[in-house]
């Protein structure tokens, strides 16, 4: 089978819808259970999860992450394409060739008793919607282990850390006047733009650590006016703020309701990821990722945000870890053919050293 075969059957269900999601969730379950791998499939907030479990009965347990749901993209996007090393469709990047490569990985693994392996794939992570996830569910349920890798795209480097989340929507208040005559009133839209400016020019949005240059911060949303003909006196802006760690989310929070003219609403909010680059299962990895990467850029700081943190908060050292590629969320999405041929390798090669290099002192039995 080409390398290539799986990730793009995964990328052509629209899994930005709920339709889409079943769809591509039932292919999954069904390529696994006929190739002999039992799959467990739970519901949560509408949306299913799946989990399955090979190798040893108990011992020195890895947890495999993945995500099927993808950001909106065109109608094109869906149908994948080849163009040279490329594979290009929405989801190939993010991260539908990672966890098609973790799919056939846990095939590979099945049938050695040395290290036991989760294999998850959750349909919420893309999901903008507060409260819990179904990373936190399956945690929950005992999926977890002494190390986990979730497949998010880091170009095969180790990511470490990952900023947190802080999603915002703002209500910026102005004085309603004629369309001919905008002096007479406060047009909120200009408003919220001149808020999104001071936002950034706030003192955290300057602050830099080791891995990360400075916070991220983005209009996803903005919604004002209801008449052409009228100066608007409402605006509604989201605002999403990706902050480092070490930062404290309070009190972005509260210098950001301190501007003038604005209401705060908070709609998200998530941990950054920090694992200990010295954790024996990190520097395994490394050690099997250094074979074709420099050392000095093994470890990386991820600017986006994961389900890691899920299994970070139930105190299992958690990294992202995935192949080669570009442009997610973007137009022309893509992912390097053969790093998937290197990222399933590498994988694989990690759980068969887990074993014979690590002796952990906690095992889980889930």
């Amino acid at each position: 089978m080409r390398e290539s075969s799986l990730p793009e059957r995964l990328i052509s269900y629209d899994t930005s819808t709920l339709e889409g999601i079943r769809a591509a969730a039932e292919f999954v379950t069904g390529w696994l259970e006929a190739r002999d791998v039992e799959v467990a499939g739970a519901v949560h907030n509408g949306r299913p999860l799946l989990a399955a479990t090979v190798g040893a009965e108990q011992g020195p347990t890895v947890v495999l992450h993945g995500h099927l749901d993808v950001v909106p993209g065109r109608p094109e996007q869906f149908h994948p394409r080849v163009e040279g090393d490329r594979l290009v469709g929405r989801g190939a990047y993010d991260m539908k060739g990672a966890l098609a490569a973790m799919m056939s990985a846990t095939l590979d693994i099945a049938e050695q008793r040395a290290v036991r392996v989760h294999f998850l794939c959750v349909c919420d992570e893309e999901s903008d919607e507060s409260g819990e996830r179904a990373s936190d569910l399956l945690v929950q349920r005992g999926y977890r282990g002494d190390f986990a890798i979730t497949g998010e795209p880091t170009e095969l480097r180790i990511g470490v850390q990952a900023k947190g989340v802080l999603a915002v929507r703002l209500e910026v208040s102005g004085r309603a006047a004629h369309g001919s005559t905008p002096w007479l009133g406060d047009n909120a839209i200009l408003k919220a733009v001149d808020t999104f400016q001071s936002i950034r020019a706030l003192p955290f949005a300057r602050e830099s650590s080791e891995l990360f240059d400075r916070p991220s911060i983005n209009v996803g949303r903005i919604l004002g006016g209801d008449a052409l003909n009228k100066v608007p006196d409402r605006c509604a802006m989201d605002v999403d703020v990706r902050y480092l760690p070490g930062q404290d989310p309070g009190e972005i929070l509260a210098a950001i309701a301190a501007l003038p003219d604005v209401a705060v609403t908070e709609l998200v909010r998530r941990e950054p990821a920090i694992v200990d680059g010295r954790d024996p299962f990190v520097r395994t990895l490394a050690e099997v990722v250094a074979e074709s990467m420099p050392p000095d850029r093994v470890s990386v700081g991820r600017d986006g945000a994961s389900d890691a943190v899920s299994f970070l908060a139930a105190g299992v050292p958690a990294v992202e870890f995935g192949p080669q590629g570009g442009g997610h969320h973007g137009p022309d999405e893509w992912v390097s053919i053969s790093s998937l041929d290197r990222y399933r390798t590498a994988l694989v090669e990690f759980l068969r050293l887990v074993p014979e290099r690590l002796r952990p002192a906690r095992l889980h039995v889930a």
